[in-house]
């Protein structure tokens, strides 16, 4: 599966770095930003795409009152989502000039008018954001448009999981990621249960990553030794601009780390690989062999007390230790002699 020219199965991590809220209302800091996370080695820059109006009510009731021990606790949702949308009128600047400077660059769209409006940009793929996998019309009409479907779990049970695929499939779209998200902000470490990101691709079979709401960068390099193929990641330029998602984002520095702890879990990782290869080679110098410990005259038995295991390895493999104990020798032999077949007198 690709997005975009990203090979999931053979280009390793796609990293994704998640601005959401993290321009603070200026449309500078957002290039900056997708400037920075170009910089940092972020495959991709994500946006989200809505208004306060077509996600949520302007209403102060208590059902619209955030509450639940959150960053946002006292705010209604409508306040929340005012401060932190991504006004329509920049996404053309900010598509424009991620592909400018050869960064992949999408969206989260949150309703059907979202995608139409994301769709003349492009996008190389669309993100279904956690609370968002309930609403099955948008998946369905999103799938539709037939670009790589990545859906965070978030809040979803394993029905409705299925239940998301199995859309995103019936329209003919089975490019899909499902990424292992803990919808807190922060996420708490002992609840990101990562080990669901292999069982999401061997149940459901899809590709599978993780949406890290944790504060750190530990969490996501698990996720890489586990299998993850996306990881999504707050980025924000600096924690001193402030703002809704600031406080469990990653700066320019926190995020260049992940992404280079990243890589590096990926190289450790390797592949299965049981082959000899050069260095193997020259590091079996230094494994053990069969050498002469005491000098040995012709006729005379090997013994453990003339013949031992020692390192370097240039003689015989000691696994034919005990085949060659009580032979004889062929020649004298003398201290620290290498020993070979030609040396055994095998009659």
């Amino acid at each position: 599966m690709k997005i975009g020219n990203f090979e999931l199965n053979k280009d390793g991590v796609y990293i994704i770095a998640e601005m959401s809220a993290n321009h603070n209302g200026s449309l500078q800091t957002a290039l900056e930003t997708i400037k920075a996370a170009k910089e940092i080695g972020a495959n991709a820059i994500k946006l989200q795409t809505y208004t306060a109006d077509r996600l949520t009510l302007n209403c102060n009731n208590d059902d619209f009152i955030i509450k639940g021990d959150t960053l946002w606790d006292g705010k209604t949702l409508y306040e929340l989502y005012q401060e932190a949308y991504t006004p329509w009128e920049w996404h053309k600047e900010l598509f424009a000039y991620a592909k400018e400077i050869e960064i992949d660059i999408f969206s989260s769209p949150f309703d059907k008018s979202a995608v139409d409006f994301l769709e003349q940009f492009d996008p190389i793929a669309y993100k279904i954001a956690s609370f968002e996998i309930t609403d099955y019309e948008l998946i369905r009409y999103t799938a539709l448009k037939g670009k790589p479907m990545i859906i965070s779990t978030g809040i979803a049970t394993i029905d409705e999981i299925q239940d998301a695929v199995d859309i995103c499939r019936s329209e003919g779209n089975d490019d899909i990621v499902l990424l292992k998200c803990t919808s807190a902000y922060p996420a708490p470490l002992e609840e990101a249960n990562l080990k669901t990101i292999p069982n999401l691709a061997e149940t459901f079979g899809v590709v599978a990553g993780f949406s890290d709401h944790t504060l750190g960068i530990t969490a996501s390099i698990v996720a890489t030794t586990l299998g993850a193929k996306v990881i999504e990641k707050h980025f924000i330029l600096d924690k001193s601009i402030g703002g809704a998602d600031a406080k469990f984002s990653l700066d320019k520095e926190e995020f260049s780390h992940m992404v280079k702890a990243v890589r590096d879990t990926e190289k450790l990782l390797g592949r299965v690989d049981y082959s000899m290869s050069e260095k193997k080679r020259k590091s079996r110098a230094l494994a053990r062999s069969l050498y002469v410990a005491k000098d040995i005259k012709k006729g005379e038995k090997f013994s453990e007390e003339n013949i031992r295991s020692v390192r370097p390895g240039y003689g015989l493999h000691p696994r034919y230790l005990k085949d060659i104990l009580g032979k004889k020798a062929s020649r004298d032999l003398e201290f620290a002699t290498t020993l070979k077949w030609e040396h055994i007198d095998m009659e």
